[in-house]
């Protein structure tokens, strides 16, 4: 195991990268799939998407999925970290958040709030809670409250979903498509 930066270089300890693995115990590729086996193996290694670090005793960390990392204005954020910042609310029982596409910052945060039986809160508190605590870049541009979350039979949450939903609820199909082109 190891944690590489975006052009497969190693990483020093205590710095996010993705963790790559390679061994004898690695799947050797994807079921008929030999662009994803592609994309997955390079340079003899396993690249596993899920972005962490190595602490200085060698013991790996995950901080979460290379694809659900938001691009806001340059700056990378790791939607798990401004969820477990959300959980500290004390009205907030469970957050999720995405990134919706936005066209002068390239994404925007928007964070999908079940709040916690009995308990009330606006956008504009948990902003606020967000800001006190938060950069700027992490604060949600968009929050919404819900029941419940899309999710697999599983009962894994479908960000993609939830992302999709927020793309067509506030018309942005057109800026998604150029972006995704």
């Amino acid at each position: 195991m190891k944690v590489v930066d975006d052009e497969d270089n190693e990483v020093p300890d205590g710095e996010l990268g993705e963790i790559v693995l390679r061994g004898e115990n690695i799947l050797k590729g994807y079921f008929k799939n030999a662009e994803a086996t592609a994309n997955a193996f390079r340079g003899g290694w396993f690249h596993t998407n899920d972005i962490g670090y190595r602490d200085q005793d060698g013991f790996f960390y995950i901080v979460d999925r290379k694809s659900d990392m938001i691009i806001r204005g340059g700056e990378n954020v790791y939607p798990r970290e401004i969820e477990e910042f959300l959980y500290t609310h004390p009205a907030i029982a469970d957050a999720q958040v995405v990134g919706i596409p936005d066209e002068r910052l390239g994404e925007i945060v928007v964070a999908w709030i079940r709040l916690k039986a009995g308990q009330t809160a606006s956008e504009e508190e948990i902003r606020a809670f967000c800001r006190d605590r938060l950069a700027y870049y992490k604060v949600p541009g968009h929050i919404r409250f819900v029941d419940s979350y899309p999710v697999t039979l599983s009962g894994k949450v479908q960000k993609f979903k939830m992302r999709e939903f927020e793309i067509s609820a506030r018309g942005l199909e057109a800026v998604a498509n150029r972006q995704t082109a």
